[in-house]
């Protein structure tokens, strides 16, 4: 039986970026219809010389812009929202090439903590986070009646005119972190440590920007679309907000729970 399940094992840890431990890889293989222990998972990954990926120190990214007039904070550290197109929170970080620096900027939705937006550049302008904002209002299309929140920590960008107006123009609520203090926007940070932790530490050194772009492409469509993420049941972000329309088009629609982890650190999603 172990012959048998070590190639399996190896699939599912080789088709997800090689980044999964022994619970997502049994978690994985029971989606598949693979019966096998946690236990055993544990031993054959051992056996194997397989481990999964540990996430190293959070460094800061964001200047804070502390004489900008900014808005006020409305999501004091509660990063749950009860549906899709309620709460996006945005946030970018940096990455060594040897081109030079390179900035990603991500936007998720709370709900299914799914990546909405994301843009990468070689300078760290407005101009670069407005393209990760932009691509999120046409991927979502909000609207008025939606409420929707963007919340951002204090950085320069996030607080300039130019964003602020963009969010009013497409009625979009602006929430910016009150303190100065990563636990501000835990969410996006959380993001962003499992990007540098699953694609970009791991396959460091990076020749080129562009390297890194297709790298991020690659790794946002997993993430979106196979990452099973403990906090949401582990499941894939885009399968929980299936889920979430399809039972909200039944006859007798319930709310649909995706767990109650506090996302007020890093250990909400995994």
């Amino acid at each position: 039986m172990d012959e048998q399940l070590k190639p399996q094992i190896y699939r599912v840890w080789e088709q997800n970026f090689r980044v999964y431990g022994a619970r997502k890889v049994w978690k994985q293989m029971n989606r598949e219809r693979i019966r096998v222990a946690r236990c055993t998972v544990e031993r054959l990954m051992g056996d194997l010389g397989i481990e999964g990926v540990r996430r190293g120190k959070r460094v800061r990214t964001t200047v804070a812009d502390n004489a900008a007039a900014c808005p006020q904070d409305l999501v004091r550290r509660h990063f749950e929202a009860d549906r899709p197109n309620r709460l996006w929170v945005a946030d970018f970080t940096y990455i060594s090439t040897w081109q030079g620096w390179l900035y990603v900027a991500f936007i998720i939705h709370a709900y299914a903590k799914r990546i909405v937006g994301w843009h990468a550049s070689g300078s760290m302008t407005t101009d670069f986070v407005l393209d990760a904002l932009e691509q999120a209002v046409y991927d979502r299309r909000p609207t008025q009646s939606d409420g929707l929140v963007h919340h951002s920590d204090r950085g320069s960008q996030y607080v300039s005119i130019r964003y602020s107006e963009r969010l009013g123009e497409a009625g979009i609520n602006p929430s910016v972190g009150n303190t100065g203090s990563a636990y501000d926007n835990a969410l996006a940070e959380t993001i962003n440590g499992l990007y540098k932790t699953e694609v970009i530490h791991r396959r460091a050194p990076w020749k080129t920007r562009a390297a890194v772009e297709l790298a991020t492409l690659e790794w946002v469509s997993w993430f979106n679309h196979q990452r099973l993420l403990g906090s949401i049941g582990d499941m894939p972000p885009a399968e929980a907000e299936e889920r979430y329309y399809r039972q909200l088009a039944a006859p007798v629609a319930e709310p649909v729970l995706l767990g109650s982890s506090s996302l007020t650190g890093d250990k909400g999603i995994h």
